[in-house]
């Protein structure tokens, strides 16, 4: 599954972290310059993926999930994903934004439910195939202010992951850091608990200092 000759950047981050707006930001910059973007998320970005969404987020039943079918579902969604959506745009040169990938099933899933390191990366590989991100932008957040901002959204119910207590949002912190920091050539973290315009100069520095370095 060939990604050229396309851009792949993913967004990650704890719940509050922001990524919505940064995504949405970095999008209209992009496509004032003329690029071709294509903005998804998962879980979701599909018919299939979005129904799953739903089961993995808001239905009743989730709550009686156990982490191995959690980790299963966002396998599941990231595959259709990857193949009916990510693969074809990147082969027809879009800049792709996605709104969580495979790495938020290495923190959420392997760290934060503290799965066995060796299945997730297992499942993860068969998923995606040799599908990685070019960029991944890591929001980091205090998981304090992860927590205080999810409570004080006005909009939308709290789905499964928001209503997580702060222990567990201080573990998928850790998490992302320490994967952010083990692969640096990919990763990118940019803190998050500021402005939206100063979280938004600084995406679009690394964005730009990476792939339109001439300009």
């Amino acid at each position: 599954m060939s990604k050229k000759p396309g851009i792949f950047i993913s967004f990650e981050g704890s719940e509050g972290s922001g990524k919505t707006t940064q995504i949405d930001r970095l999008a209209s910059k992009l496509e004032e310059r003329g690029e071709d973007v294509l903005v998804t998320r998962e879980p979701g970005g599909t018919d299939i993926g979005e129904d799953i969404r739903h089961l993995l987020k808001h239905n009743s039943n989730g709550e009686q999930m156990c982490p191995e079918t959690e980790l299963l579902l966002f396998a599941a969604s990231r595959a259709q994903l990857v193949r009916q959506i990510i693969v074809p745009a990147l082969k027809e040169g879009k800049i792709v934004l996605c709104d969580r990938f495979l790495d938020s099933t290495t923190v959420y899933q392997g760290v934060a439910r503290q799965l066995s390191s060796e299945p997730v990366h297992v499942i993860n590989a068969f998923a995606v195939g040799d599908m990685q991100p070019d960029l991944t932008v890591v929001l980091d957040i205090p998981a304090e202010v992860g927590f205080q901002r999810i409570k004080h959204r006005a909009s939308d119910l709290p789905d499964r992951m928001e209503k997580e207590n702060i222990e567990f949002y201080k573990l998928v912190r850790e998490g992302y850091l320490v994967l952010a920091d083990s692969l640096p050539e990919r990763f990118t973290v940019i803190k998050g608990d500021r402005k939206p315009d100063e979280v938004a100069i600084d995406v679009w520095q690394e964005i730009s200092d990476r792939y339109f370095p001439d300009e």
